[in-house]
């Protein structure tokens, strides 16, 4: 049975990682304190549960709370070393575990075990950290709260800022919490909902206080006029695979857009350059945006040319100021450096790309700037923006903790950071293949002429940031462009195109009219070709590669009776391999198809009616079909969607990366199909 205090923790954290304005995701932590039974002793034990290293308050579970005993934690004090040597603490926390499981203690477990209050609540609201990075955050504190909430000076978090808290909190019996420099708020309770109470005053009285006294543009006039929504989502996904590019220079990136009104407000404002220079100063700010962002400072409407050009001077820029900033801090114990690309880049009339190793990342990273601009705002309005210094941020960004962290990340699936998109993936072998790539790490785009579908899908694999349904009929030019554009709208570009969209007809020559050969030829040929043209463009843009896989057939080389028309129209796809092969090699894109034999379960073609077309051709049963197929195989194997999914993952799985032109025959052995 869990634990009153437990249960009432986790209600509490959930109710206040719900609201953004209480704290960004995966920020702050809270706790409480109680007794249990010690199972050796068959003692009462006090302890405090504390939400662990990782994790969100707003989806909190008992699974992500670190459980120590208090005696244990508080006797910490006696050996503390002091603050040169404060992060040898954290290990010691293993030492004061009750129990096996739960989740790692973090950094601010000392916070919440030394503060002699039963629930603790230490949160990043836009509002507290606006005072607490005001250049006079010390003399606002006093006059919004006066002795009800305490300053505390900025010190990195750890054991030092928990013995610093916990002295105000003695000292202080009135207060019920801090204004913590640079950083964020922490407030406690007797009770849970106490607790919640006195976190939710701090945070509505600096709002209130924002509101009623703050300067109304803080940001300064407004220098750029942002261009009307369909042209500015234009220029957003014509711009973006190039920074897409840019920002993965050392490592592969996925990206995320963002143009709301705080977005474009602040950078389209005259102080948009002075500000952003000055960086984010929440810890858990510059981890996930940098330090500061770039800032492509072309005209809205400038000229896509000019723009790219100025895309790559500045990221060349930003990489030799990142470089310098790791090397004016770093020590001979410094981690390397992870990387000087730009996660933050901000362009005047446009709006914000974001970026990380994976969409939730990149989401994340940009609502973490847009936390960043509220705080610079509020700081501006009624003070001025005084973040933490630059050696500071370093200690933070390259701290050796941090860097366990991320060593201890689990290994990264063979296609992640990969943005694939798939025709036909509403259903059948598209759909077989879609699930494929986003089991492997993909984020998935599902194209399909029928929207429905095609969302079923993408919700079968998860949330927008694991995969997007596009409406998209192969034989438009036009619908073409505007489904890859809503794919870097969501991603940030394109690396893994499956052109696998197709229908057929089985009918002898004399009763195969015109119509039925435009027909085919319009969505298997000519919409192969479409894609694939629209496609590269973005490949090309982005510089970093890519997959081109068609889904042909096996009658692309077997000529079977009474399929003329998808018969020519498969060996059209299938020297559009070769050729595009021989023609995108120069960008690193490889190009390469698979041949499978019928495909009946599952597949939409065979539901259509072909199914039933060529079932009279061969006469069997259409329910044998299946069976039929298989036994005319060299293995008497029947071919299902999901092993077209393997030939796909296969040939862009990492390990074939000089393959191109290939042609992958998934037809349990037809001889007569065999590639000479």
């Amino acid at each position: 049975m869990t634990n009153p205090a437990v249960r009432e923790l986790l209600e509490r954290s959930n109710r206040l990682g719900a609201d953004p304005r209480n704290t960004n995701y995966a920020g702050g932590n809270t706790s409480a304190k109680g007794s249990e039974t010690d199972p050796v002793t068959g003692e009462p034990t006090e302890l405090v549960w504390v939400k662990g290293s990782g994790g969100d308050l707003g989806t909190l579970t008992e699974k992500g709370l670190a459980v120590l005993r208090l005696d244990r934690l508080r006797a910490l004090t006696r050996t503390y070393p002091g603050v040169e040597r404060e992060d040898e603490m954290v290990a010691a926390f293993d030492y004061c575990l009750h129990g096996r499981g739960g989740a790692a203690p973090s950094i601010d477990t000392a916070m919440h075990g030394l503060v002699e209050a039963p629930h603790v609540d230490h949160l990043h609201p836009d509002s507290g950290i606006a005072i607490a990075t005001a250049a006079d955050g010390p003399a606002l504190t006093k006059e919004i709260f006066g002795d009800r909430v305490l300053w505390v000076p900025w010190r990195r978090p750890g054991f030092q800022l928990g013995l610093d808290i916990a002295a105000v909190q003695r000292a202080n019996p009135q207060a019920i919490g801090v204004i913590l420099g640079g950083h964020g708020i922490t407030a406690w309770g007797a009770t849970s909902a106490e607790c919640e109470a006195n976190s939710l005053e701090i945070i509505k009285t600096a709002e209130r206080y924002l509101a009623e006294h703050g300067r109304p543009d803080p940001f300064g006039a407004r220098k750029v006029t942002s261009l009307p929504d369909e042209a500015r989502h234009r220029r957003a996904a014509e711009i973006f695979p190039y920074l897409r590019g840019l920002a993965s220079t050392d490592r592969p990136q996925v990206g995320h857009y963002t143009d709301s009104d705080v977005v474009l407000d602040f950078v389209n404002s005259e102080r948009l350059e002075e500000l952003g220079a000055k960086g984010t100063s929440c810890p858990d700010h510059f981890l996930r945006t940098k330090v500061k962002p770039l800032i492509l400072d072309t005209a809205p409407d400038a000229p896509l040319e000019q723009v790219i050009e100025r895309a790559k001077e500045l990221h060349a820029a930003y990489r030799e100021d990142y470089q310098a900033y790791y090397d004016r801090h770093a020590t001979a114990e410094s981690p390397a450096i992870r990387g000087a690309d730009p996660a933050i880049v901000l362009v005047p009339g446009v709006g914000m790309f974001s970026f990380g190793a994976n969409k939730q990342t990149a989401r994340v990273a940009g609502e973490f700037y847009v936390n960043a601009i509220n705080v610079m705002r509020g700081a501006e309005s009624v003070s001025a923006y005084a973040p933490i210094d630059e050696s500071e941020k370093f200690r933070i960004e390259y701290w050796a903790l941090e860097e366990a962290k991320l060593q201890r990340m689990p290994k990264p699936k063979p296609l992640a950071t990969r943005i694939a998109y798939v025709t036909g993936g509403g259903s059948g072998i598209g759909r077989a293949i879609a699930l494929r790539l986003a089991a492997e790490g993909a984020v998935v785009v599902v194209a399909d002429r029928d929207f429905e579908a095609a969302k079923n899908v993408a919700a079968e694999i998860g949330g927008t940031d694991a995969a997007i349904a596009v409406a998209a009929d192969v034989t438009s030019a036009d619908a073409i462009a505007a489904s890859l554009r809503d794919s870097v709208l969501a991603f940030g570009g394109v690396d893994l195109v499956v052109n696998n969209a197709g229908l057929s007809i089985s009918k002898p020559l004399l009763e195969t009219t015109e119509a039925d050969w435009d027909l085919q030829h319009d969505v298997m040929a000519k919409g192969s070709f479409l894609v694939s043209r629209e496609a590269a463009r973005i490949l090309i843009a982005q510089g970093m590669g890519g997959d081109i896989v068609y889904i042909s057939s096996k009658n692309s080389l077997f000529a079977g009776p009474n399929n003329v028309a998808y018969g020519a129209t498969k060996a059209d796809q299938a020297h559009q391999v070769r050729l595009l092969a021989a023609e995108l090699g120069a960008y690193g894109v490889r190009v390469n198809g698979i041949n499978p034999d019928g495909v009946v379960r599952g597949s939409g073609i065979f539901a259509g009616g072909w199914g039933a077309q060529r079932a009279a051709v061969y006469g069997v049963p259409e329910e044998k079909l299946g069976e039929y197929y298989a036994q005319r195989t060299l293995l008497k194997r029947e071919v299902l969607p999901e092993h077209v999914a393997n030939a796909v993952f296969v040939l862009t799985g990492g390990d074939l990366t000089h393959t191109t032109g290939l042609h992958i025959p998934v037809d349990a052995g037809v001889a007569a199909a065999f590639l000479r």
